[in-house]
């Protein structure tokens, strides 16, 4: 009797461990991806003068957005893949100066641990200050959706950086000097 309930009571505890264990991995996969957002540098060249941005996107996401979109199957086997993330980030990003779209030159893309790093470029000088962004990456598809465009100039002319925060609330915004912020603040 005393063998039978220690084997009894061994299956138990591993079958508790074996659920635990399933119950951990389920868990971990909900729970992996609770965050969503996407982070863009804008960044001033100083040889060049032209804006440069860099956004990182987590791949999957934008992926199932492009699929809610398409209505289309979309992963990187797509024979459309590069094309419909160049068209989708340009679609949801942009950057206007006095009412005008500043055109941006599509660097490309690349796809490193689950990431996706697009890279744009305006395709004339250009400078930070008074810019407007506008930026809807994901927010329409994902609710909790929160995008950061980390800005920076440090030419002595354009001295200015800073942070904007974007979400299905805020979908624009404008990169002001810190005088301006100053101005307004008395």
């Amino acid at each position: 009797m005393f063998t039978f309930s220690n084997v009894f009571f061994k299956k138990i505890s591993m079958s508790k461990i074996l659920l635990s264990i399933l119950l951990i991995g389920v868990a971990g996969t909900t729970v992996a991806h609770t965050y969503f957002f996407g982070v863009t540098e804008l960044n001033l060249n100083k040889t060049s003068k032209r804006i440069e941005v860099i956004h990182q996107l987590t791949a999957h996401d934008i992926e199932n957005a492009i699929a809610e979109i398409q209505q289309v199957h979309f992963s990187p086997e797509h024979p459309k893949y590069d094309k419909f993330i160049q068209d989708y980030i340009e679609g949801h990003f942009t950057l206007e100066r006095n009412n005008k779209v500043i055109k941006m030159n599509w660097i490309g893309f690349e796809v490193k641990r689950g990431r996706i790093f697009a890279y744009q470029e305006s395709a004339s000088k250009n400078f930070l200050t008074n810019l407007v962004v506008k930026n809807a990456i994901l927010v329409d598809t994902y609710e909790k959706q929160v995008n950061t465009v980390n800005y920076q100039s440090l030419s002595s002319i354009d001295k200015v950086q800073g942070s904007l925060t974007f979400d299905q609330s805020r979908k624009v915004a404008i990169i002001t000097s810190a005088e301006q912020i100053i101005n307004k603040n008395n």
